[in-house]
């Protein structure tokens, strides 16, 4: 257990912060188990809810995507709500909305009801995630915020490791419907905690909140155009091709949209964007480099799962027990980061962090190929997994460390909607990338995991797509280095 500092001990007050805080961060860390538990079981449970729902190719894919489109494109929105209103509360309400869309998605009759209470799940997910690292921030005092943003970020990898192993438990002995069921329990259980451990509402600091701050509905009904547009040309690209109406369509509105998007928050009064806010370096080099992060790393599981199906022949539970180590590695180093950034300082672990993916992802580079052994896949795999994990609160600390109360929800809000539309974008380039050298009649064969049943000529083939993507998300990685490196030289934190 992590000794408390002399000065910290010897000050009650200081004492009596640090234990909100910590309850505070067993609030945030619960939800945050919870809600990422519901994804990771849902991937492995997908094909049982689609036998038994009877579920289109277009319904099944869309049971995943309502809920990753739904929650990046709303966290703008409730970061500024938040703000304005006061993060308990939405916390507290994300958490119910959340809870009852999963009783309700295990009454559905069928899957685009499912779909729909998805979106229902997804707003009360961005509820949490807009809130979690903001509640941490406002709770911790600047000495320890590291830690609290540690095992915070290490609540993800947990929920990573056990989601698989829970999804597939609870469609084998108790059906489908127990992967929406769980969450009622654990989401009640967490609703209590957090109405007993969070701090009473506090009015922030700085400009009037609720009724003396209107809400900007054009700029968000912009932002949702905008940001929608985009990540359903992203997320349906692999599927459909980029010549397909609706990912023309797509990048059509998000290309009209963002111009008027950005005119108008520079003139609202009130937006829900403040675009200025990229004027202070740290931030705009902060916010980018979790955008370049999360696109250069978040296709390796996907891809080294993916590997061992296509290209040597192994079902899925092998596989995904062989990436395993990388979400070991990540949630170790999320929680021994804590200790680093006390010392180090957010910004150079971010700097060491960024530069340990990259190298991970040169060695994969390096090494991929078609008898390309599992130790030194696994070493590789730890790189990558170490660096998420020490980025991951390091970042998040540098960006948020300093900020204002009453800018915490919008802040945090725009690092995350970054994030999230880098993994969209990750996803998109690297499964494009890696089918190019094939013919269009063997991508179905790659996804489905059977390419090394066709011929040792395709399964050649794919390898070089996999080099040309793991070479793409090499230098990606290298540009957030870069970012990172460029973020320490500079000034201090937006305020």
């Amino acid at each position: 257990m992590t000794a408390v500092p002399q000065t910290i001990a010897a000050d009650p007050g200081e004492r009596e912060r640090l234990r909100r805080a910590w309850r505070t961060l067993s609030v945030v860390s619960m939800a945050s188990v919870l809600t990422a538990l519901g994804g990771s079981a849902l991937n492995v449970a997908l094909p049982q809810v689609v036998r038994q729902t009877h579920a289109s190719a277009d319904a099944a894919s869309w049971i995943l995507l309502a809920f990753q489109l739904t929650t990046t494109v709303l966290m703008v929105v409730f970061g500024r709500l938040a703000d304005l209103f006061g993060r308990r509360a939405m916390y507290l309400g994300g958490l119910a909305t959340y809870t009852v869309a999963s009783l309700l998605a295990g009454l559905a009759p069928d899957a685009w009801v499912i779909v729909a209470l998805r979106v229902v799940q997804a707003a009360g997910g961005a509820m949490l995630l807009t809130n979690s690292a903001a509640l941490v921030t406002a709770a911790f005092p600047k000495s320890r915020l590291g830690e609290g943003m540690g095992v915070y970020t290490a609540s993800f990898s947990i929920a990573q490791l056990a989601g698989p192993a829970l999804g597939g438990l609870f469609t084998e002995h108790l059906g489908w419907r127990w992967v929406f069921w769980y969450n009622v329990p654990l989401g009640i259980a967490c609703l209590v905690w957090g109405a007993v451990a969070l701090p009473a509402p506090v009015k922030n600091a700085g400009p009037p909140q609720g009724r003396g701050c209107r809400f900007d509905l054009p700029g968000n009904a912009l932002v949702l155009a905008c940001l929608g547009g985009l990540l359903l040309a992203l997320s349906e690209v692999t599927r459909l091709g980029w010549g397909h109406p609706m990912v023309v369509s797509g990048l059509v509105v998000f290309a009209v949209t963002l111009p008027l998007f950005v005119m108008r928050e520079l003139r609202a009064r009130h937006p829900v964007v403040d675009i200025r806010m990229f004027r202070d370096v740290t931030f705009a080099l902060g916010t980018l480099a979790s955008f370049l992060n999360s696109t250069a790393r978040v296709g390796v599981v996907l891809l080294v799962s993916l590997f061992f199906q296509a290209v040597r022949g192994e079902d899925p539970v092998r596989a995904a027990v062989k990436v395993l180590p990388l979400s070991i590695a990540a949630m170790a180093a999320s929680v021994a980061s804590g200790f680093l950034l006390r010392r180090l300082g957010p910004r150079t672990v971010a700097v060491a962090a960024t530069s340990l993916t990259t190298a991970g992802l040169a060695v994969l580079l390096w090494l991929i190929s078609p008898d390309v052994s599992l130790a030194a896949l696994t070493a590789a795999l730890v790189l990558i997994g170490v660096g998420s994990g020490m980025f991951l609160p390091s970042n998040t600390t540098a960006i948020l460390d300093g900020v204002p109360s009453h800018r915490l929800g919008i802040v945090n809000a725009m690092r995350l909607m970054l994030q999230n539309t880098g993994v969209v974008v990750g996803t998109a380039l690297v499964l494009s990338i890696i089918t190019v050298p094939l013919p269009a009649g063997l991508h179905d064969a790659v996804f489905a995991g059977t390419l090394s049943h066709v011929s040792p000529a395709a399964v050649e083939r794919l390898v070089t797509g996999y080099r040309w993507a793991l070479a793409c998300m090499t230098a990606v990685s290298a540009l957030a280095v870069f970012t990172c490196f460029t973020r320490r030289r500079a000034g201090s934190p937006l305020s």
